[in-house]
């Protein structure tokens, strides 16, 4: 009846928040090593898609080239 459903969202947090907050990170630098792309995927209720990702240009940490696809899943 509602939509976002509070009860729904809160499912799992607790499960889920403390293995987030051990292995997630928002970028990793290292020598020789590191995050060279970040991926976000958003579905909304009626499946429409944005898919958004963001990738690291020759190994430098201050280029970055993004694209963005947006489409409708099929039902």
């Amino acid at each position: 009846s509602q939509l976002p459903d509070p009860a729904i969202e809160d499912q799992g947090k607790d499960y889920i928040r403390p293995i987030l907050d051990k292995y997630a990170a928002l970028c990793v630098r290292c020598p020789g090593y590191g995050t060279r792309t970040n991926t976000v995927v958003l579905i909304d209720s009626e499946g429409q898609v944005t898919f958004t990702e963001r990738n690291m240009i020759n190994a430098d940490v201050n280029q970055w080239k993004t694209s963005t696809y947006e489409f409708k899943l099929h039902s």
